[in-house]
């Protein structure tokens, strides 16, 4: 049991990956993301998709290594993320809080540790160690969601739910809130991409309860009027507990307050249909020109 991971951590040094990512963890996430059993051939190394996860159970089943379901984070901070650095492995692309979001290790990763037997018997990895990073950073770019937030040029990380997003500032801002400002855009990766520090602060924001904050915030300054957007994909519309968190939030906040759920198509919409607060509104990406308000006595008004 113990010989395997030692084989890992060399191989994590023979490829000069830092010494923090040479620790024990390190050595058995890539043996979990090689699916190598204690005394298996690494001739017999796969590279199928893998959630964390997955990979916890595996160290835990296989090496008797349990580690807390709290260190998740951990493990994507201090293993997987250099390993993608590295070119020794990549993800499918999806939102990182998505439930088929997968990482696996990279065709040339997967045919060093199949033949590896010591340091020479990767130096094709290492010679082209380089551009094999440059080669998956490009990849990983590639899969950004360009944006323009505020008359500047912003990637967003793949995924359905940041495409709302995109949508919500590019199709529902122009049509809805026109000369709105976005004083607040949270990535799925980067929570606060956008936040607009001094404006949040002279409109009474409380700026510490980020985590409360939904999706977008946008701001009229003609009308005064806030329009608070949750993008919704999977979770988290304009309930009426979503809306009294925002209220607390903003209890020295003057402006008129609009509360709206975004949904990328209808069929999305009909799922959470039950769950909407009343005088809330709703708006639809595939049908950008239409609003659907539910009920009240004023249309995309603050209340």
């Amino acid at each position: 049991m113990r010989r395997n991971l030692d084989k890992s951590r060399r191989f994590l040094s023979d490829i000069e990956m830092p010494l923090s990512q040479q620790s024990e963890m390190c050595g058995y996430v890539l043996l979990a993301m090689a699916s190598l059993k204690p005394g298996d051939s690494w001739l017999k190394a796969e590279n199928s998709w893998i959630r964390i996860h997955d990979i916890m159970q595996f160290i835990a089943v296989n090496y008797g290594r349990k580690y807390a379901e709290n260190s998740r984070e951990t493990i994507r901070k201090q293993a997987l993320h250099h390993f993608r650095n590295a070119a020794l492995i990549e993800d499918n692309g999806r939102a990182t809080n998505s439930p088929l979001y997968r990482y696996r290790l990279t065709h040339e990763a997967l045919s060093a540790i199949r033949n590896y037997t010591g340091k020479k018997s990767i130096m094709d990895f290492l010679n082209n160690h380089e551009s094999l990073t440059s080669l998956y950073s490009s990849k990983k770019r590639l899969q950004k969601t360009p944006v323009i937030i505020n008359g500047i040029n912003f990637t967003l990380s793949a995924g359905r739910h940041n495409l709302l997003q995109k949508a919500i500032v590019e199709e529902f801002g122009p049509r809805f809130a026109p000369g709105s400002v976005c004083l607040y855009l949270g990535d799925t990766i980067d929570k606060e991409l956008v936040k607009e520090t001094e404006k949040l602060k002279e409109l009474g924001f409380d700026i510490t309860i980020h985590d409360k904050m939904p999706d977008v915030v946008l701001y009229r300054e003609d009308r005064n009027w806030i329009y608070f957007i949750e993008a919704v994909t999977s979770v988290g519309p304009m309930s009426p507990k979503r809306i009294i968190e925002i209220k607390e939030m903003i209890e020295n906040v003057s402006a008129g307050s609009i509360y709206i759920t975004a949904f990328l198509d209808f069929s999305t919409y009909k799922k959470f249909s039950s769950e909407l607060a009343w005088d809330t509104e709703v708006w639809i990406a595939e049908m950008p020109d239409h609003m659907i308000h539910l009920n009240g006595d004023k249309f995309l008004g603050p209340r």
